[in-house]
Formats: C-alpha cells, structure tokens, sequence
C-alpha cells in the first residue's frame, strides 16, 4: 500500500509540500478539516461546530478519502488524515481500545512524515486562526498521538519546497529499498 500521511501543527507547511509532490505528478489528498471551515464560513456559521461534531466530520470526510484511493503501488500523499481525526476524537472523550485498534489497522499509511512547527512561514488565513504557539502544542499533541498508535514519524526538515519533497522521496525509496 502506498498511502503516506503528512502531520504536524497548523502552518508548518504539509499543504505547500502537497502542492509540489502534486506537480512532480503524485496523486495527493487534501485536508478535510481546512475544507469543513471554509465551507462554514461561506455560509456564515463558525469556523468550527462543536468539537466532537468537528472531529467526527473530518473523520468521515477521511475515511471517504482514504476508501476512495485506488489500490496502486504509486505514492498517494494525505494532508493529514484518519489517524489524525482519531486522535481528535481521542482527546475529547477516548475511543474504545478495541474500536481504535480496529480503525488503525484498517486505515493503515506506509509512511508518517511531521512537519515541525516553523514561525518563519507561519501565517493566519481565513481558515487558520490558531497562534503559532497553539500550532507548536498541536504539534507536540500529534507526535505523541502518532507515537502511541505505534507509529514510526519521520521528521521533514526546514527548507525550500523542492529540498523538503526531496528529502520525503528519498525517505520512501531507502524505506523501499529495506523492505
């Protein structure tokens, strides 16, 4: 399976990387959470609905995504995803183990790459409201979130666009070369 999940807090750059591998001709898959809050806004509700609601919503939305992948060897890249939503869904009122165990087993990604928190292109937009310090504690959320699913992350460094979709390929291709 090909699936590769990009987390990390907001702004740390996951989306512009997307765009890149999207360019280089990969099949990508957008956030859900990012399309939930425009689409409040463009009705004139709040950014988000109540947190559980959020949750399971881009839940949904990322089991959709995830099903709707074909079954192919190439890369397909998720901008966040199913592992991430659960771990939404975790911190306000906890799965049961044997429901969680089910849903990371049946939504499982080849590879997990962070991104970590970076002030020098982190910016607000219409649907980003969280300070860069709320950004770096999701951050730190998510890496011990993954951590405790039992995930291997593979950190992306700071750089250009181009190093940072370089680095991820390479990464992929030492990970398939092992196995």
């Amino acid at each position: 399976m090909a699936h590769v999940v990009f987390t990390g807090g907001p702004g740390a750059g996951k989306t512009t990387l997307l765009a890149q591998l999207a360019a280089m001709g990969f099949t990508t898959v957008e956030e859900s959470a990012r399309a939930i809050i425009a689409e409040r806004l463009a009705t004139g509700a709040s950014r988000r609905p109540d947190p559980v609601a959020f949750a399971q919503e881009i839940l949904r939305r990322d089991i959709e995504k995830y099903c709707s992948q074909p079954q192919t060897a190439e890369w397909i890249f998720f901008d966040r995803g199913v592992i991430d939503a659960l771990g939404m869904l975790q911190e306000i009122s906890a799965l049961p183990g044997p429901e969680l165990q089910a849903m990371l087993s049946t939504y499982v990604f080849h590879a997990v790459f962070v991104l970590p928190p970076w002030q020098a292109i982190y910016v607000n937009d219409a649907e980003r409201d969280q300070s860069f310090a709320e950004a770096v504690n999701v951050h730190a959320k998510l890496v011990r979130w993954y951590r405790s699913c039992g995930c291997i992350l593979y950190e992306v460094p700071c750089g250009t666009v181009p190093q940072r979709a370089e680095h991820v390929l390479r990464i992929l291709a030492e990970r398939a070369t092992a196995s």
